[in-house]
């Protein structure tokens, strides 16, 4: 059975840094592309960056691009979202997700339909 839990949030303000970490069991962590969402009260979850399986291949939405760094570590099996110059409009539940490589037809996973994996969230908050 697969497990993602996300940890690392937390309130910060604005301008400030914080680093969320999903820790991942029960899948081949390698063969996986693994993915960050969030969702702010009253809105859809949006995409926010993802990691090819080998780590090699990152994407971002326009809005953290530059700001936010995903890394993947496969002997830990964690992945981790470094968040830098954080804003107001960031605050959300963070989510990870995760996808085998063979189900993924395109470079960049970025709908959250194409992970079937997903962990419990974890909030975080930007003070304007």
């Amino acid at each position: 059975q697969v497990h993602l839990v996300e940890s690392g949030g937390g309130l910060t303000q604005a301008g400030g840094s914080l680093r969320l970490s999903c820790a991942a069991s029960g899948l081949t962590y390698s063969n996986y592309f693994m993915g960050w969402f969030r969702q702010a009260p009253g809105k859809e979850r949006e995409f926010v960056a993802t990691i090819s399986w080998s780590g090699v291949r990152t994407h971002y939405a326009d809005s953290v691009k530059g700001r936010f760094v995903i890394s993947k570590d496969n002997a830990k099996s964690m992945t981790h979202l470094h968040m830098n110059n954080l804003k107001a409009e960031d605050t959300a539940v963070y989510f990870c997700a995760a996808a085998d490589h063979w189900t993924i037809a395109v470079l960049a996973p970025t709908a959250s339909n194409e992970y079937p994996y997903w962990g419990q969230g974890t909030q975080v908050t930007v003070s304007s």
